[in-house]
Order: C-alpha cells, then structure tokens, then sequence
C-alpha cells in the first residue's frame, strides 16, 4: 500500500488508553470530499470490532456525513450530532459520531476522479487485504495495468492519485457475490449514485453485471449504459474474478480503457492478441 498523498494531512486516530475505551480521531478541518480519503487512511490501523469515537469539522456538503463513514467500512451506532447547518461561506460545524470498524473496504473515492469503479462488493479475501481485487486469481489489477489506468499494483490510494476512484454497491463483504441481496443493491445504488452526484467523476465502471441488472436493467450487457448515473456516464463490464475464466484479461483491459474514455482521459486501449489468458 502506498504511503499518504502529499498535502494529505496525517493525523491519526488514537489507540485506547485502557481496555474497553473507543479509539478517538478529531479529523483535521478540510474540504468535505477530501475526507472520504482521510476515513480510508483512518481505517487502516483498526482491527474489525474496534470502536471510533470521531469530531468532525463538516461544512455544508450535498451528501450526508454518515454516509461517508458507511462507506469508509463502518456502522455508525451513534450518528453524528445534529446541529444548525453551516451557512455556505461560514465557518464550520462541530459533528460527533461514533462508529465501529467493519470486516469490509473503504471506499478511496475524491474530487477530480476520472473514473469511479464500483464493485458489486467486497470479498472477505479482498476485505481482510484491505484491497479490493485482492484475490491473487483476481485480473483487475493487471487488466487495469495493461490499460494504463494505474502504474501501481493492488494499490487503491495510488490510483485515486491517478484519477481512478474505487467504491462498492455493497459494503457487506462475503464470500461469493452470489450472497449479496437485492435490498443491499438497490440501497447500495442509492448511495453510490449520491457519491457520483456530489463527486462527479468522468465515469462510472460497474464491475460485474449483476448489481446493474438487479437495480436498472435486468437486459444490461456489457458497455456504455443508455442510462447515466447521477449525470455521468456509466458503463458495465464483465466480472475479473477468476470464475469468470471465459473473459480473457486482454478483453476486461479493452472494457476498462472504454470505461475511462468516457470520462475524456485517453488511456492505452490493448491491441488483441497483445496478452494471453493468465
């Protein structure tokens, strides 16, 4: 995993002092879609169970402030505190929530993204690694690679650094996708579709049909979707997981830099015949 961007501040959270006390994490004061990232990094050092006791400065944001820390891969037991709205150029409001880590992944998601990648939801594998795709069967990563959308391997925070945000439509990690319910899509895409709305990123890849087609399009096949996402574009490719062995990695790598043409970054499109199966 690499190491915390330049500029982000590295405040982190703090251990208990005595047995049964929450770790506590008064966030640093910054713009409201810089924070989805400080969660990520706030997640790390947590084991699952481990309760966070967490002070936020928030200003007003089209998004709600649980939603992000459900999607930095906790449960809020205690929402955050309401208050009287920040006014818009004013200084901001002071939230408290706690919340307790989940066996899940943080979504590494902020503002200038070309391209948002949505998962149908984590594996427990790839939740324990504390990287989406983790799975060593998995060809995300090296379809990703040879499309030139990131230059380093299994590494989300890198590609965020890139332009290359990743999320889930379900948190709940499991061990197949097949575990995922529809209830858990359609609340799923709800929040999803509020993250692309606030974030706007270039475009949307939805990785695996089955969340597509269980909430939009039960007909959906894989490309550009007649239907956007919150305004962006969105585009559908088959599973990279290593059960989906009938999709070669050459084409999951010409469905990924399709994806990121639509957010008008050029990326390298593979050449078929450039890469064998795995």
């Amino acid at each position: 995993m690499s190491a915390v961007p330049p500029g982000v501040p590295t405040d982190a959270p703090v251990p208990p002092t005595t047995d049964g006390t929450p770790w506590t994490w008064t966030v640093p004061e910054v713009a409201p879609e810089q924070l989805p990232l400080l969660f990520h990094l706030a997640q790390r050092p947590l084991a699952v169970g481990d309760t966070l006791d967490v002070v936020v400065r928030w200003r007003r944001a089209p998004v709600r402030l649980d939603a992000l820390l459900v999607g930095a891969g906790f449960t809020v037991t205690s929402p955050p505190e309401d208050g009287p709205a920040p006014p818009e150029d004013g200084p901001a409001a002071t939230l408290r929530a706690r919340v307790v880590r989940e066996r899940t992944l943080a979504d590494t998601v902020g503002p200038g993204m070309r391209l948002l990648v949505c998962g149908v939801n984590p594996s427990l594998y790839s939740a324990d690694a504390g990287v989406g795709y983790a799975r060593p069967g998995n060809r995300f990563w090296p379809a990703a690679l040879a499309a030139g959308l990131v230059d380093a391997d299994r590494d989300p925070v890198a590609a965020l650094a890139r332009g290359v945000g990743m999320t889930d439509f379900a948190k709940r990690a499991t061990r197949t996708a097949v575990e995922v319910t529809r209830e858990e899509y359609t609340v799923g895409y709800t929040r999803v579709s509020d993250l692309v709305a606030w974030l706007q990123p270039g475009a949307v890849c939805f990785v695996g049909l089955s969340g597509w087609r269980t909430v939009v399009d039960r007909r959906a096949v894989a490309g550009r979707q007649p239907s956007d996402v919150a305004g962006r574009p969105a585009y559908v490719m088959p599973s990279t997981s290593g059960l989906n062995s009938r999709t070669p990695l050459a084409e999951l790598a010409r469905h990924l830099a399709a994806a990121a043409a639509l957010g008008s970054s050029p990326v390298r499109v593979p050449r078929p015949g450039r890469m064998g199966r795995p």
